[in-house]
């Protein structure tokens, strides 16, 4: 039997506060991040990701503390990313109650990075996060939140990152984040296809049908959205019973 596909609510974190923004600007405010998870939690997502968006040297600290508040608030399986560099970072956030661990920037600066984590923790542990842009039919991978261009290609880093030991991919279609017109499934259907590991759609939720599309075309083990949950538009357990409907395995 299939794996039963997984909703998975984000949470970027930027002072302490979650926070939503389109094309990875033009941020508002959308509560208090340990109270939107429990919400969440109790509505059925399968996991949750927190991302500290502004991550820097000074705000660790609040970061691990949030990380420790969510983990004695909430029973389901939680990411936490940003800022994480080395494998101090990641024995931290696993020490203050997270589940697995986003790796982004550090990753591309770094590949090393993977491989020292899959083999000091486990490769379910690691998530690599790509953020990337279809310009002129090529996808290019971007560093710092969405800010600075590589010159990686989304699927030749995609599998290098499989290669080398992470547990899943996340991938966020800048183009499709916050539009909520629908996510970037031939892209996400090239990776799935291809890659060993599971994907995770992020960047384009904004109807049920879309969760649904993403999982019949994008072929997707997984789909992450922000502001559809935040603001109330698509209830979690209103999306799980469409997608069973329409013949999607689901955890009701």
């Amino acid at each position: 039997m299939a794996l039963a596909k997984r909703i998975i609510p984000c949470l970027d974190i930027k002072n302490g506060t979650t926070v939503k923004g389109t094309n990875f600007v033009n941020l508002r405010e959308a509560g208090d991040p340990v109270e939107l998870g429990k919400l969440y939690s109790e509505q059925g997502a399968d996991e949750l990701v927190y991302l500290d968006i502004t991550a820097s040297h000074e705000g660790r600290k609040t970061f691990t503390e949030l990380v420790e508040r969510i983990a004695r608030e909430i029973n389901i399986p939680f990411t936490v990313g940003g800022g994480i560099n080395e494998l101090s970072d990641v024995e931290r956030m696993l020490n203050a109650g997270a589940d697995k661990v986003s790796i982004n920037s550090a990753a591309l600066r770094r590949p090393g990075l993977i491989d020292e984590i899959a083999a000091n923790f486990g490769s379910q542990v690691c998530v690599v996060a790509i953020d990337a842009k279809n310009e002129g039919g090529a996808w290019q991978c971007y560093l710092n939140g969405g800010r600075i261009p590589t010159d990686r290609d989304l699927f030749d880093w995609a599998h290098e990152a499989n290669e080398r030991g992470a547990g899943e991919i996340l991938f966020t279609s800048m183009n499709h984040d916050g539009v909520k017109q629908g996510f970037a499934n031939d892209a996400l259907r090239r990776l799935s296809d291809t890659l060993t590991i599971p994907v995770i759609a992020s960047g384009g939720a904004g109807a049920k049908e879309h969760f649904l599309d993403v999982f019949r075309e994008g072929h997707a083990d997984a789909a992450l959205a922000a502001s559809v949950f935040h603001f109330g538009e698509i209830p979690i357990p209103t999306l799980k019973q469409y997608l069973s409907n329409n013949g999607i395995e689901i955890r009701l």
